[in-house]
């Protein structure tokens, strides 16, 4: 038999219906060993961090990005200029107030629809973009927006970090 003659078999299922046929994923990611400005007898030269490599994308503009999985966040949130670049009306979003990582006392954010590509695959999510967190560090994934799409486990002693896609 070549090639040539070999034929594909005909499609079972609309492709809508393959997306929820595929397995659940399961993915594994390092910690990110993180250099400090200055040694610690704490931590000595470096700290472990869940930090991993995500694409967030909104149409067709996306963008490499590193995000700290933090499961004390509430829900996740990127800085503004993030949102911005992939084209989004950062205020048009809906508003919602936080604290805990702002530099002020009261904190906005908007929430929009974007997709997270995580390992390889796409996930559908709403998330907060806000120019009260600070610029210069890593996006957040929090309860709303990532852990409750996935089953997280948390290793430091292997220095990983575990996502299962939920049921």
């Amino acid at each position: 038999m070549t090639p040539s003659s070999l034929k594909s078999p005909p499609a079972l299922f609309p492709r809508s219906e393959l997306f929820k046929l595929r397995p659940k994923n399961k993915m594994k990611f390092d910690y990110s060993k993180i250099t400090l400005p200055e040694r610690s007898n704490f931590f000595g030269s470096s700290i472990l961090k869940p930090i991993i490599d995500i694409r967030i994308a909104n149409g067709d503009k996306s963008l490499q990005y590193r995000a700290l999985v933090d499961s004390g966040a509430d829900f996740s949130i990127f800085h503004t200029e993030v949102g911005e670049a992939l084209g989004l009306d950062i205020t048009a979003g809906e508003k919602l107030t936080f604290g805990g990582v702002q530099k002020t006392e009261a904190a906005a954010a908007y929430l929009h629809k974007i997709t997270l590509v995580i390992g390889g695959w796409k996930y559908n999510t709403t998330v907060g973009f806000s120019e009260e967190i600070s610029e210069d560090s890593y996006g957040i994934l929090g309860q709303k927006g990532f852990f409750e799409i996935f089953v997280i486990k948390f290793d430091l002693t292997k220095e990983s970090i575990e996502l299962k896609e939920r049921k």
